[in-house]
């Protein structure tokens, strides 16, 4: 009897293995050649050990029974030097698919000096993910981004720079990094996006809060008061730049945490943070009181 038991044991964890299994897709987001390159992704194979990233998203899909319509696109951070993969990547598919929201996590090369290549990355993946919008069972009209640190950055960018068919329609932003004004940006990551040398012109360019306009996507800012590699200052503008713009936005400070604690539960605010971030989502998905007035802030 009990080696019955244990049988049905392990075939059961073999199916319930099997079925997050065929919940997870791996997509190269480049299949048919690089549109520019870094010099690095020149060389074959890619190395993670090397920074050498393959350009890929990995969609995590909800079961069934909870799945909304919403995607978001988690964009890890590292400084434009490295992927944080961890907490600030696909640790993320845990907390959203229980929430019942289709998760990708993007590999994006590294620039190296070349502002165009993960900027591209980021680009190619919204449009994958609304080209397979139908069958992942996601509204293109709810397709997010969620970008910590560095990955902030490209995720504003992406929010400010695109046009509509490439713009996510809602912004999630960890402690980002914002501007590139050196008096408050986050220099590794200044330096290895647009270059130690790059003129005013570039550096207002991708300083995204001066990029903010009325078509900007709705946003949320999460951070630490007292974040000690990306100066606070960062989201504030960003913030007050999308309130001048009429955008709807929110912005949680939270007392102490410093940087880079994504939905790592080491962070002592996680509880409230994570609260705070469903809260908000669920303004999207109609799960709220505020839910039908607020559906009207989803870009068409």
């Amino acid at each position: 009897m009990r080696r019955l038991f244990l049988s049905l044991l392990f075939i059961g964890a073999m199916l319930g293995c099997h079925a997050q299994q065929a919940k997870t897709i791996d997509i190269d987001l480049w299949p048919n050649g690089l549109p520019n390159s870094n010099g690095l992704d020149k060389t074959q194979p890619y190395n993670d050990q090397e920074r050498n990233f393959k350009p890929a998203i990995r969609v995590y899909l909800p079961e069934d029974s909870v799945k909304t319509d919403m995607a978001i696109l988690v964009i890890p951070g590292g400084g434009y030097r490295v992927l944080s993969n961890g907490a600030e990547g696909h640790e993320w598919a845990g907390h959203l698919t229980k929430q019942g929201i289709a998760t990708i996590v993007l590999s994006y090369r590294m620039p190296m000096g070349v502002t165009e290549v993960p900027i591209s990355d980021a680009t190619e993946a919204i449009r994958v993910i609304r080209e397979n919008a139908e069958k992942w069972g996601i509204n293109p009209k709810k397709v997010g981004v969620l970008g910590s640190s560095a990955g902030g950055h490209l995720a504003s960018t992406i929010a400010t720079h695109n046009p509509e068919a490439t713009r996510p329609n809602f912004q999630i932003l960890f402690y980002p990094v914002i501007s590139m004004d050196k008096s408050y940006t986050h220099m590794d990551s200044h330096n290895c996006i647009i270059g130690e040398n790059a003129s005013q012109e570039l550096e207002d360019l991708y300083s995204n809060h001066l990029q903010v306009k009325a078509d900007t996507p709705p946003a949320i800012i999460l951070l630490s008061d007292d974040d000690f590699l990306v100066p606070p200052r960062n989201s504030a503008e960003y913030y007050l730049a999308l309130k001048k713009a009429k955008v709807k936005a929110s912005i949680h400070v939270y007392p102490s945490g410093g940087h880079g604690w994504g939905c790592g539960q080491r962070f002592r605010y996680h509880k409230e943070m994570m609260q705070d971030l469903k809260i908000w989502l669920d303004t999207f998905n109609g799960n709220s009181n505020e839910g039908a007035n607020r559906m009207m802030f989803m870009r068409p």
